[in-house]
């Protein structure tokens, strides 16, 4: 008789299911590798198809730390589905590469099944590069001895090639050219290698973030490279930038595909008081349970589950986190995440796009700013229009900038409505500090002369700049000076560790109590990924920027210093509007060029 890997497969299950002895277990995984090693069609199914080996001869630890034959559970069969079908359509051409991201809740087995599949690559492919990625060192070393060296110290003997441990965490077998290794990711991780497999391991928390991890990779990874990127999530950041990209193949497991996830009750009687008390509250976690009842189909035993790992938590709303319902759910929250992510994420829902999209060209004589005309641009435009400026000239407006600083980030500049606090512009590009000067120049003219606060820490340029030509009003601080010891005024604001504090706490509560005036997509995505560091400072996780939150921030403050008592700033006697040659004194807002 020719066997087959899935009548082995099979035959192993019965034998468990009627003995669940480990001894016997031991025996029949021998029976197996020699059987592999003499059946020629055998060896060629687990080499093509790696998984096959892992239910074979493979072996696992429980959470009761008892070893059990590691069988896939629900999710990673279909896990495996999918992937396979991923490599079919890849060697078809039907995709240019396999790059999967994987969502789920607390302890579902992605890692250990990942990590075996690996370390079956690896067994019985030449030429085979594996390599993962932990979120920390602890982890690392976790995955190395529990879920890769133990399963292969397990492993019968005919089936193990001439290895090496070292003290890097790695598997190498030198005949078949093949190895695994298991790192923590740092920013110099990965140089100088050759991966075919990657998987990066709760990649949400890697400290320096996924986009310099990559960028540390760089060439590492080879062009048919099987990528893996599996998570619980971790709010708004990279992880969820990649997920919403649309361009990886997103696998999603709810937390109830994991069978385990149940209690039973202790009698029928509290059974039924537990259904009684699901609709007997219209608090959330009612919802919730009358949604997955209804809705789901879920059973009272694994609601009753799902109701003590809520209870269990001290902050509740670390559960849609750690056992989502839906992947949107999954990034809603994070215990760092500053800003009020659910409010920002149900704005994302209704926000409008702009009605103008472009930027402003001029002439300019080195001295003076005149001829200013807004150009529409949709593909290449940096300015965002959502609300034209009011005309006749009876609202004011104030503009918020932040600096490039270092060259690394963005120069922003946010306009608002200096009565409502609405958002009605917005300017984001990497240009310099001059061409920066320049469109704010052109922005705050197009808006009534606004009052402009651009950030005076890292690049006083553009202030000295608007200054120099001649824009009528701009954000003034008082500095001491303690050669004079008098307040001097001084353009543009200055962040400091008592400023940045106070006018960021201004912007969360404008978040958190109207965030119906902020209008652009990009700001509030933004906001959605700041967090509170270890040290409390609010910022930008690695890798990502706060420019916009800062822009905005600095703009709100700025809207503190307008001043309604004073009519509408006329502008300075050497600067002519174009339009003033016109008859009318409407704006054109029709035509690709606007003349302002």
């Amino acid at each position: 008789m020719i066997f087959t890997a899935d009548y082995l497969i099979s035959r192993r299950k019965a034998k468990w299911e009627e003995l669940r002895d480990i001894e016997f277990d031991k025996e029949f995984r021998a029976a197996v590798a020699d059987e592999l090693l003499k059946n020629e069609t055998l060896l060629n199914e687990v080499i093509k198809n790696p998984e096959k080996l892992i239910e074979l001869v493979f072996v696992v630890v429980d959470k009761n730390q008892k070893t059990l034959p590691f069988f896939f559970n629900e999710v990673q069969q279909e896990f495996i589905c999918t992937l396979n079908q991923a490599i079919e359509d890849f060697e078809n051409g039907v995709i240019t590469e396999i790059s999967m991201l994987i969502l789920k809740g607390r302890q579902q087995g992605f890692t250990t099944l990942i990590t075996a599949y690996q370390l079956a690559c690896t067994i019985v492919n030449r030429n085979f590069q594996g390599f993962t990625l932990a979120d920390v060192s602890d982890n690392s070393e976790e995955i190395f001895q529990k879920k890769a060296k133990f399963p292969y110290s397990q492993l019968p003997e005919a089936l193990k090639p001439t290895e090496k441990f070292n003290n890097r965490k790695q598997f190498l077998f030198e005949k078949l050219n093949s190895s695994w290794t298991v790192d923590t990711a740092t920013e110099n991780v990965g140089r100088s290698k050759t991966i075919n497999f990657f998987h990066g391991s709760e990649c949400a928390f890697w400290k320096n973030g996924i986009s310099s991890i990559q960028a540390a990779l760089g060439e590492a990874l080879t062009k048919n490279c099987i990528k893996m990127y599996e998570s619980t999530a971790n709010g708004y950041n990279d992880y969820q930038k990649m997920w919403d990209s649309g361009v990886h193949i997103n696998c999603f497991y709810a937390w109830w595909r994991t069978k385990e996830y149940r209690i039973d009750f202790p009698n029928e009687e509290e059974k039924q008081k537990f259904l009684d008390f699901i609709p007997s509250k219209n608090e959330w976690i009612n919802q919730r349970l009358t949604w997955l009842k209804n809705d789901v189909g879920l059973e009272p035993e694994q609601l009753y589950w799902y109701y003590k790992k809520y209870e269990g938590f001290l902050d509740k709303r670390l559960i849609r986190q750690e056992y989502p319902c839906t992947p949107k759910e999954a990034f809603l929250l994070s215990g760092a995440n500053v800003f009020d992510t659910e409010k920002i994420n149900a704005r994302l829902q209704s926000i409008a796009k702009p009605i103008k999209t472009g930027y402003f060209k001029y002439d300019y004589d080195e001295l003076h700013i005149t001829n200013i005309e807004w150009v529409n641009d949709k593909l290449n435009g940096y300015i965002h229009i959502y609300q034209l400026p009011n005309t006749p000239a009876v609202t004011k407006y104030c503009i918020g900038g932040d600096t490039a600083g270092d060259g690394s980030d963005w120069y922003t500049g946010h306009v608002l409505d200096a009565k409502t606090g609405v958002q009605v512009a917005r300017l984001k590009h990497k240009f310099g500090a001059d061409q920066y000067a320049r469109q704010m120049y052109c922005l705050g003219a197009y808006y009534k002369w606004a009052l402009i606060g651009i950030e005076a820490n890292f690049d006083t340029y553009p202030i000295m700049e608007l200054k120099r030509l001649g824009y009528p009003n701009q954000y003034i601080r008082e500095k001491f000076d303690e050669y004079t010891g008098k307040l001097e005024k001084r353009f543009g604001f200055k962040t400091t560790k008592l400023t940045r504090p106070i006018i960021i706490s201004r912007l969360i509560e404008i978040v958190r109590e109207h965030v119906e005036r902020i209008n652009d997509k990009e700001t509030l995505e933004e906001l959605l990924i700041i967090t509170r560091n270890e040290d409390g400072r609010i910022e930008a996780p690695a890798g990502c920027h706060d420019d916009d939150m800062m822009g905005l921030a600095i703009a709100y403050e700025t809207k503190e210093q307008v001043d309604f008592s004073q009519e509408v700033i006329t502008p300075p006697s050497q600067y002519q509007f174009s339009s003033e040659k016109k008859k009318s004194t409407q704006y054109d807002y029709g035509e690709e060029i606007v003349v302002i």
